[in-house]
């Protein structure tokens, strides 16, 4: 499968056209950044952990009955994909009050929540993905009010599938972000990834966290996090 000319490179991925125009390939990073892109750095290997977490998670998922856009792993780094037209909607879902929820509302972090809740977010980085309604995004054209229900209906698919999967293997999935596209046939695909770049995963007993967080707050042990993620997840 042969690379053409590169589409598109964000923090953490590239991507290329291919012969096939349905067809993107997504090559991983290592690099890293965090607060809108404010802390730059790198973590060795985290290109190939993320890549293959997430698709051995979206394979899974596509079992579930959640549509993704994962064609086929090329290499440790690299992975076929679905062209989709990605919808500038960020959704973060939350299980326990962290990160910038804990801080907006000016609760503990690590308290859990009642019920799990689901935040949307314009995903614009000159705005710093400011949050949004679901009113809003549909008033402003990002989506209409079908895909904002299927948005929600997938995103707690997922949630709850990947809560019992993890804690099953001493992870707390304290919350996440997921992005949709669509696909040019107009089918709605879960797209970007699912690893410690987009999730809080913490230890179940000793509430150690094992995600991006290390980098962004300078914790320390960044790569062994990773490796402990990987190897959790996918035995290596």
């Amino acid at each position: 499968m042969k690379k053409l000319e590169m589409l598109y490179e964000g923090k953490a991925k590239k991507v290329y056209a291919r012969d096939d125009p349905q067809v993107y390939i997504v090559d991983y990073k290592d690099d890293a950044t965090a607060f809108n892109g404010e802390k730059k750095g790198t973590i060795p290997g985290k290109g190939a952990i993320n890549n293959r977490m997430t698709n051995h998670l979206m394979q899974l998922l596509e079992k579930s009955g959640v549509p993704t856009h994962f064609v086929r792993q090329l290499s440790d780094r690299e992975t076929a994909v679905k062209k989709v037209t990605i919808i500038p909607l960020e959704v973060i879902v939350r299980n326990i009050a962290a990160g910038s929820m804990a801080a907006r509302y000016g609760v503990r972090e690590g308290t859990p929540l009642k019920i799990s809740t689901l935040e949307f977010s314009y995903k614009n980085d000159d705005l710093n993905d400011p949050l949004i309604s679901e009113d809003q995004a549909v008033a402003l054209g990002f989506a209409t009010e079908d895909e904002i229900a299927a948005i929600r209906g997938y995103s707690h698919k997922i949630n709850d599938f990947l809560r019992p999967l993890l804690l099953e293997r001493g992870i707390t999935l304290v919350d996440f972000k997921l992005v949709f596209g669509k696909t040019d046939d107009g089918v709605l695909v879960l797209a970007d990834e699912i690893s410690p770049d987009t999730c809080r995963f913490w230890d179940v007993e000793t509430g150690e966290k094992l995600d991006k967080d290390r980098f962004r707050h300078d914790l320390g042990g960044v790569e062994d996090a990773y490796s402990e993620m990987a190897h959790r997840l996918l035995g290596s």
